[in-house]
């Protein structure tokens, strides 16, 4: 028998303006923000501000956090957002990897999962796993708990409205599959469907101090981009936007599983699966050269586990293409700490799971395929190959989910806060 509650069945979710209020409690954390504040910084009257903050507490999504000294009379009352009052689940669907995660409102991550997984064994094995997995998750879920929905990232292309998948390179099967509808009739809770790198570019835009407009360019098992532009995710019209990998970069180059010749993809993988990892910087750096001159972005933020097995030599080499070229756009790595933080080049760090830059080549199947992630992670996190163990759970230090998994959330989160 279910034990939480599922969806937005919160009335004080449905309000924009509760959106807006919701998100500045959001983003003041546990230090709170006063009334009058949230009036200055929303543009609502402060009796408006005082009706929002009172279904808010009514609601159990808000309440006061102290006091405040005034420059006149009595001190103003703070309040911040509870983050218990609801969950939401994120699901990354990699080639070779399955990473779960549940998070409170908040998106402080509570428990995650991850197991080996093969995206070529077709949607109904895959979604067989995604449905016991998640349905493990939820386990974790205080009684009568608020569950909002799930939000799953999957590799392209696909259709964001639609919540169906296109010819996933290497993968054509998973062409026109309902994963979005499917997923919701086994789970009974909303879903939303994406790209992994715009699910991983949304939560990375609703971190703390995002720039205005970047690319975040992942390189694992595949590499893409996700756009973000004006504070906004950049989809397309079609969910295309952000096809990174797919960019012809040698007209009569190898054969890439996407039917076409010379993409990027194709000859970076070619580069990790020979271990020269300097050149496939210097490869990733001309597709990032390519987005800087295109949109005129902020900043190049990369990712994956290949990048994040090697930070240094990726930031340093992509760093290099754009500086020879004049672009003056920052390069950082986001690193995969489950605190949702951004690093310099500089930063040695370690992605979960990520030991070696074992990736398919060109996302087709066995092509240049070194170590699988799966294996690498269930090695470090002593998992079973055949299941899907939990890494950690509230209260132990939750590990790296990954910017994908926490992006995920984000598809479900997002709304709630007008995002």
């Amino acid at each position: 028998m279910r034990k939480y509650l599922v969806g937005v069945n919160v009335p004080a979710l449905r309000s924009h303006n509760a959106a807006l209020v919701l998100d500045l409690l959001r983003t003041a954390g546990e230090a709170g923000i006063s009334r009058l504040e949230l009036a200055e910084r929303t543009g609502l009257t402060p009796q408006a501000v005082s009706k929002i903050t009172a279904r808010l507490r009514a609601e159990g999504l808000a309440a006061e956090a102290g006091h405040r000294a005034s420059t006149g009379g009595k001190p103003r009352t703070v309040l911040r957002l509870v983050p218990t009052a609801a969950y939401a689940v994120g699901v990354h669907l990699d080639r070779d990897e399955l990473t779960t995660l549940l998070t409170d409102l908040s998106g402080t991550a509570v428990t995650l999962r991850r197991r080996p997984l093969d995206l070529g064994a077709g949607a109904g094995p895959v979604l067989d796993a995604v449905t016991a997995e998640v349905r493990a998750l939820l386990d974790a879920v205080p009684p009568g708990g608020t569950v909002l929905g799930a939000g799953v990232a999957m590799p392209g292309p696909l259709d964001h409205r639609a919540g169906v998948p296109g010819r996933v390179t290497g993968f054509p099967e998973w062409d026109g599959q309902p994963v979005r509808e499917e997923l919701a009739r086994r789970l009974g809770l909303p879903v939303v469907l994406d790209k992994d790198t715009n699910a991983a570019a949304l939560g990375l835009a609703l971190r703390p101090a995002a720039p205005g407009s970047f690319a975040y360019v992942h390189l694992g098992t595949g590499l893409g981009a996700g756009l973000v532009l004006g504070g906004a995710p950049l989809r397309g019209d079609r969910t295309g936007a952000g096809e990174l990998g797919h960019q012809t970069v040698q007209l009569d180059g190898p054969p890439c599983g996407c039917g076409g010749r010379g993409c990027l993809e194709v000859l970076c993988l070619a580069a990790v699966a020979r271990g020269e990892l300097p050149e496939a910087a210097r490869i990733l750096g001309a597709g990032a050269a390519n987005l800087v001159r295109l949109l005129d972005i902020d900043q190049v933020l990369l990712g994956g586990r290949v990048v994040l097995a090697a930070p240094d030599v990726f930031a340093e080499g992509v760093r290099e293409v754009l500086t020879g070229l004049g672009l003056t756009a920052p390069v950082s790595v986001v690193t995969d700490t489950g605190a949702g933080t951004t690093a310099g080049a500089g930063a040695g760090t370690k992605g979960a799971g990520t030991r070696g830059a074992g990736t398919r080549g060109a996302g087709t199947r066995g092509a240049g395929t070194t170590a699988g992630a799966g294996t690498e992670a269930a090695a470090e996190s002593g998992m079973a190959a055949d299941s899907g163990t939990t890494v950690a759970a509230s209260g132990t230090g939750v590990g790296a989910p990954g910017a994908v998994a926490e992006g995920a959330v984000w598809l479900t989160l997002g709304p709630i806060f007008g995002q």
